[in-house]
């Protein structure tokens, strides 16, 4: 899978100017070569897909797997696990047919859209909570330090029945796992041991001592047939969910809000009607230029895609971010359009392994909107938005800080 001497790929994840703007490739790769050979962080070559109906099609196909751990599949860093699509925590969990589909029923059942109104409630009291600190600190402040990092810890924390004293840990161990560059073989092993080690002790003290949360109701729940989540499923559910559901919603609250307040007349929009904020919400999901990695699958036979064959063994990432500027999909893409509606961005996914967590992501990202449209009406950014700096190198995409004043 590494490229043939002498042949030039472009580098993937593809660099961008500005901290919320699209990598001016993208709009290029879309019209001409839909179908592009990458070069990941690995060295491995792998397909990129830029266009929204190749990337819907694909994500939505059984027939592109997540098994990246196959011999020729492109390892996406340059450690030799591959990163975290191919760490032990993404392995440990049916990748799919019967078995994913079953995983994800049991696990599903705790992120219905109603079971998440429930929890708004809470999440809305700390957004409160954390927004008063942030205040009696004063301004200028870290928007991404004081609320849109320690919210999403708190709802999966409490979700989990974790303790969120422990956050730092959990940083550390969604860095090093989430990181495409930054770690050493040997950290990135002892990081994922010990997170492995830590949820196996939780998971073993849940069984004895149940509470009311997600995963003592998983220690005894049945799905089809009576299958019980072994304890592996169990300890790599709690650690995927505790990654994906803190570091990849943390970092859209950021980004979300950085969007908002670079031009001031999208937040004056929404203080002047509240009832946006759910479109709102939906058109920074699918406006973010800046979402990370995409998602990577591995293709074992021959198929077609946008006139293209794609020979068996290939590993293809799909651009979700990319695929939501298509002009073909949406309606003036490259604009920030508050009411857009229906607006079908692949921000989740699509098919099979689209988010399960989207319900509970939706639920935070609209409740910090509303609480701070509310508190803080004079909300705006501490510096210019030029000045905004990119997260690189992780899995997902963010803002390395976020100051604002009021």
């Amino acid at each position: 899978m590494t490229p043939g001497d002498g042949e030039q790929l472009l580098s993937y994840p593809i660099p961008s100017d500005t901290a919320l703007g699209p990598p001016a490739e993208w709009a290029r790769l879309r019209q001409r070569c839909p179908v592009a050979k990458v070069a990941l962080p690995s060295g491995d070559a792998a397909s990129l897909l830029t266009r929204y109906d190749d990337v819907k099609q694909v994500l939505s196909d059984p027939r592109f797997t997540r098994l990246l751990n196959a011999d020729d599949a492109a390892r996406v860093s340059d450690s030799e696990s591959g990163g975290v699509f191919n760490s032990s925590m993404a392995q440990s969990l049916p990748q799919g047919g019967e078995g994913h589909q079953r995983w994800r029923r049991m696990v599903a059942k705790w992120f219905t859209a109603k079971r998440m109104n429930a929890l708004r409630p809470g999440i809305e009291a700390m957004a409160e909570r954390l927004i008063d600190a942030m205040v009696e600190q004063g301004h200028p402040a870290d928007l991404k330090a004081h609320l849109a990092f320690p919210l999403p810890v708190w709802v999966i924390c409490d979700l989990l029945g974790v303790p969120d004293s422990d956050r730092d840990r959990f940083a550390h161990w969604s860095d090093t796992l989430l990181n495409l560059t930054r770690y050493r073989q040997d950290e990135v092993d002892a990081a994922q041991a010990e997170f492995a080690d830590y949820m196996a002790a939780h998971v073993a003290a849940k069984r004895t001592g149940p509470g009311e949360d997600l995963l003592s109701e998983l220690i005894t729940a049945t799905g089809p047939g009576g299958h019980r989540m072994s304890d592996a499923e169990l300890v790599a559910t709690g650690q995927a969910l505790l990654v994906a559901g803190h570091e990849t919603t943390a970092n859209m609250i950021g980004k979300m809000l950085a969007m908002l307040l670079a031009d001031r007349s999208h937040w004056e929009r929404l203080l002047a009607d509240r009832s946006l904020v759910r479109t709102a919400v939906e058109e920074a999901l699918r406006f973010d230029a800046n979402p990370g990695f995409g998602m990577p699958r591995y293709i074992g036979e021959d198929t077609e895609v946008a006139d293209t064959v794609l020979p068996r063994g290939t590993t293809v990432v799909c651009s979700m971010a990319a695929a939501n500027r298509d002009e073909t999909a949406f309606e003036g893409a490259g604009e920030l359009a508050l009411d857009r509606s229906p607006n079908p961005h692949l921000a989740f996914g699509a098919g099979a392994h689209s988010c399960l967590g989207q319900a509970l992501a939706r639920t935070e990202l609209q409740a910090v909107l509303d609480v701070l449209l509310r508190r803080l009406p004079s909300l705006e950014l501490a510096i210019s938005v030029p000045e905004l700096r990119r997260l690189e190198g992780l899995a997902v995409g963010g803002l390395c800080d976020l100051p604002v004043r009021w």
